[in-house]
């Protein structure tokens, strides 16, 4: 399980992460409430951006609740370990992916 000052240490960049997104997330919202063009080709083009601005949205929300619960998890002291086996997660996967409860063996 990883010391203290890891945690604490991933729990602040978890906590950064999430204060990213939540702006992306605000932005985007911003830019898909805009009023669109009457211009039938500059609103196809519009259409196509904000389908991918709603695809980055939703990704956005689906990290969001993977940050909000492993920052739940160092709440609880069960940060850094397996939520499947039990077993030590091992840094350099945190470091990857600092939000994952599974260790390498389970989740794949």
């Amino acid at each position: 399980m990883p010391t203290s000052p890891e945690i604490a240490a991933r729990k602040l960049q978890l906590e950064a992460r999430l204060a990213d997104l939540t702006a992306r997330m605000t932005q985007i919202d911003g830019a898909l409430d805009a009023p669109h063009s009457k211009d039938w080709e500059e609103l196809a083009t519009e259409r196509e951006e904000d389908e991918v601005l709603e695809h980055m949205g939703l990704s956005a929300q689906a990290e969001v609740r993977q940050i909000r619960a492993a920052l739940r998890r160092v709440a609880d002291g069960s940060y850094g370990t397996c939520a499947k086996c039990g077993s030590e997660i091992a840094p350099a996967r945190l470091d990857v992916l600092p939000y994952t409860p599974f260790c390498r063996n389970c989740a794949s």
